[in-house]
């Protein structure tokens, strides 16, 4: 696995926490009037690290889990919008968010850290994504780190602007 993946990966949960820290609490839950151009999904600060946490926790390490042991699975995406109303994001506690995020990055940095090349290599089909390996699998889960931490900063531009 390519060393600036690894440490992308692994130096995330504080990243993410230091940009969501700059945001002020009253613009914690807003919404701008137009979503055009958001490189996220459409989720308040609040919204976006909840939902870093739980495809964390119950997309990519379920997903890694089964390309590990399964031939050949295909692995569903999840809806956003429905986690953030059933999980009730608006009242979730930032710090708890956090924590459980760590918690879980960690294990997927302890999941991945020694794979193989064979485990690298083994194979799936993501919805929405087609088909692909563990290791791009992995460079899907840098990407979406990426992504929500865009949609932060894209939500700090709109309540700045």
């Amino acid at each position: 696995m390519l060393p600036v993946t690894l440490s992308a990966l692994s130096s995330f949960p504080g990243t993410l926490e230091r940009f969501f820290r700059e945001v002020p609490p009253r613009f914690r839950q807003w919404a701008p009037a137009s979503w055009e151009g958001v490189p996220s999904e459409s989720l308040t600060a609040l919204e976006q690290i909840c939902h870093v946490r739980d495809i964390e926790i119950d997309g990519y390490l379920v997903r890694l889990k089964r390309m590990l042991e399964e031939t050949s699975p295909v692995l569903a995406s999840i809806d956003t919008y429905a986690l953030v109303q059933e999980r009730r994001y608006a009242e979730a506690d930032p710090d708890e968010v956090f924590a459980s995020f760590r918690a879980a990055r960690a294990q997927m940095m302890k999941s991945i850290a020694d794979l193989t090349e064979a485990q690298l290599a083994r194979t799936g089909s993501f919805e929405g994504y087609g088909p692909l390996t563990v290791k791009g699998l992995i460079h899907f889960l840098c990407s979406h780190d990426q992504q929500h931490l865009a949609g932060i900063q894209w939500l700090m531009g709109k309540f700045e602007g």
